[in-house]
């Protein structure tokens, strides 16, 4: 293509496509896009005209005065406005001026659903926009397009229906596997879809939303804009007007605020806001909003999505954001990043900890055990109630369970053969001889259980009983791990016990992983504030109070058995954080002193247990 360059001058001819698709050369408007009203009568010579604009500009001034009517119909077909029965006519506002922020309109209907939308059909909702005093009913005979135009948008959402089971009482007979609930006798294949109603609409005009380029516009942003009626083109032909974008603003409808509409629906409220609302803000929740519909979307049909995302997030992101009271909102945003941050060192620690230990003292074995089983049937139920759990519980449990099985075989040996007498194909061994205190600390491990297992064994029982008798359940296989996630929620703080009583035993608390014991403790209380701002069933809702008992007889037993963490503790720990410098300084000063006869009746006390359960000498 040949360009003009040089002297100042810009381009004047463009490549572009016409109607019939052939490859044409069209002169640029190299100026503004004029006003509407001052628009050209014919194209300068050699333009091209484009179906599609390239560049739309704002057709009225800013700062309008609009008149608009609102009214719902089944139909898509707009209804002439003197025949459109009062009571279909949701809103009627006079000289709304565009960009006056505190101009805000405010309507209360009941409309009555007519017969299609009850059978599946879409409520439309239909707008007459236009400069004041305008005629806005584009069926009479007098409608300028250039000063009022007219636009559809459904005011009900196709949204695909999840999967409900129904629950039953297992001792009631029938069969035992889960049955959907689907309201159709023959269902089709894919998912269900059915029509929802929102009634709460908020109507936004978008002001100083400016020239830009039409074909480059954000799908999301693109539904909304409405180009002028005529198709009027610039002299180049190529760029046209648009006129106020008014948004039907969706964001914050919510499907669990939201009625599916059948046969039994009549009548329905409705609560219209009229308001204006910046550009950046319009843009942003109106991509955000196409993209969690898509994403559910394409989850019902079975499309897998990057991240496994199915829109849910978004849509529980929006109820903490209505739900929840501003000032306990904002305090939970902050602890979530605390919650993150000390999840992460909670796991680090303990991972540390039990890498750099050398014995058995004071660790519950059997308690490490019990956890790995108790937080595998919690991770079991928080998959089977998957629909109420966020995906930040379930990769908090699934990591937790992974560390605790790394811990059993940090202290015993796993082998994979059965010994006589039992049915499971596993044995746990001691790594090596067991010191006195190691001895001691299984001694009071095997106490401590012996008296959990009598008092727990028979509590679950009970409750398996009553769950049974009084409760519904999907299965038999809900029914079990429902039992058992109800026994370790109500009873699980039993598990943490046996470490607390080996603590009392043996007067200390050296062996503990203070650090991440510490990092724990002060996620129980962000656990606390979640339990009321994140989605989780009732069951871990009520639990995550339960730790904060252990918490404050832990703080007591730290209080109780004091750490001197400068010396090596009676269990061969601590004495780590000492400057290497000063120990090089000890080792040389050690050597330049004189050999002198050690004498076994001068042996000092025991600082550390060593493997034969001997005592260390004091140099």
């Amino acid at each position: 293509m040949k360009q003009i360059t040089g002297g100042g001058n810009q381009a004047t001819t463009s490549t572009t496509k016409d109607a019939n698709g052939n490859t044409v050369q069209v002169r640029v408007n190299s100026g503004t896009i004029p006003p509407f009203a001052e628009r050209p009568s014919h194209l300068d010579e050699g333009a091209a005209y484009n179906q599609i604009p390239q560049l739309v500009a704002p057709i009225w001034p800013e700062h309008s005065q609009v008149d608009i009517v609102v009214t719902v119909s089944p139909s898509f077909v707009p209804t002439p406005l003197k025949n459109t029965p009062k009571d279909t006519v949701v809103l009627e506002e006079k000289k709304f001026r565009i960009g006056n922020y505190s101009d805000t309109r405010a309507a209360d209907r009941v409309i009555q659903v007519p017969k299609p939308v009850q059978k599946n059909g879409t409520l439309y909702g239909h707008f007459y926009i236009g400069l004041s005093g305008a005629l806005l009913d584009p069926t009479e005979k007098g409608y300028d397009t250039s000063a009022a135009y007219h636009f559809v948008y459904p005011l009900t959402q196709y949204i695909p229906k999840k999967k409900e089971f129904k629950t039953r009482s297992l001792l009631g007979g029938g069969e035992e596997s889960e049955v959907e609930e689907i309201p159709e006798e023959h269902p089709p294949n894919g998912p269900i879809i059915a029509s929802y109603y929102h009634p709460n609409i908020s109507l936004s005009f978008i002001p100083n939303s400016g020239v830009f380029s039409f074909p480059q516009s954000h799908p999301a942003a693109r539904q909304f804009l409405a180009l002028e009626a005529t198709g009027a083109r610039d002299a180049s032909g190529q760029n046209g007007w648009y006129y106020p974008i008014l948004f039907v603003n969706t964001f914050w409808q919510l499907r669990s605020h939201m009625t599916a509409l059948n046969e039994t629906v009549k009548t329905l409220p409705m609560h219209i806001d009229l308001n204006n609302l910046a550009d950046w803000k319009f843009k942003t929740m109106a991509s955000i909003d196409l993209s969690a519909k898509e994403a559910a979307r394409k989850s019902a049909f079975g499309t897998p999505i990057p991240g496994g995302s199915d829109g849910s997030e978004i849509e529980m992101i929006k109820e903490i954001f209505i739900d929840t009271n501003p000032i306990l909102l904002g305090i939970t945003i902050v602890v979530s990043i605390a919650h993150m941050l000390l999840e992460m060192l909670a796991f680090g620690s303990d991972i540390a900890h039990y890498r750099k230990k050398k014995d058995n003292v004071g660790i519950s074995v059997r308690s490490i055990l019990a956890n790995v089983f108790m937080q595998t049937v919690i991770f079991l139920y928080l998959i089977d109630q998957s629909q109420n759990t966020s995906w930040m519980i379930l990769g908090s449990q699934g990591i937790g369970i992974l560390i605790e099985f790394w811990k059993i075989t940090t202290v015993v040996d796993v082998k994979f053969r059965r010994r006589p007498g039992s049915i499971i194909p596993i044995t746990f061994e001691d790594k090596y001889k067991l010191s006195e205190t190691e001895q001691k600390t299984k001694e009071y491990d095997e106490i401590a259980f012996k008296y959990m297992y009598i008092a727990g064994v028979p509590l679950l029982i009970g409750y398996a009983i009553y769950s049974l008798i009084y409760e519904t359940h999907k299965s038999w296989y809900s029914f079990v791990i429902a039992t058992l996630v109800g026994s370790v929620y109500a009873y699980g703080f039993l598990m943490m016990v046996p470490s607390l009583y080996i603590n009392y035993r043996l007067k200390s608390v050296a062996h503990m992983p203070g650090k991440a014991m510490m990092y724990k403790f002060l996620n129980t209380f962000i656990d606390d504030l979640f339990a009321f701002t994140i989605k989780m069933p009732f069951l871990h809702r009520l639990a995550t109070f339960r730790d904060d008992i252990i918490f404050f007889i832990y703080i007591y037993q730290r209080w109780a058995y004091k750490v001197d963490y400068t010396r090596v503790n009676e269990f061969g720990q601590g004495g780590e954080d000492e400057p290497k410098d000063s120990k090089k300084d000890d080792e040389k000063e050690v050597q330049s002193l004189p050999a002198a006869p050690v004498k076994e009746e001068t042996a000092g006390k025991a600082t550390g247990a060593e493997a034969s359960g001997k005592a260390k000498k004091r140099k």
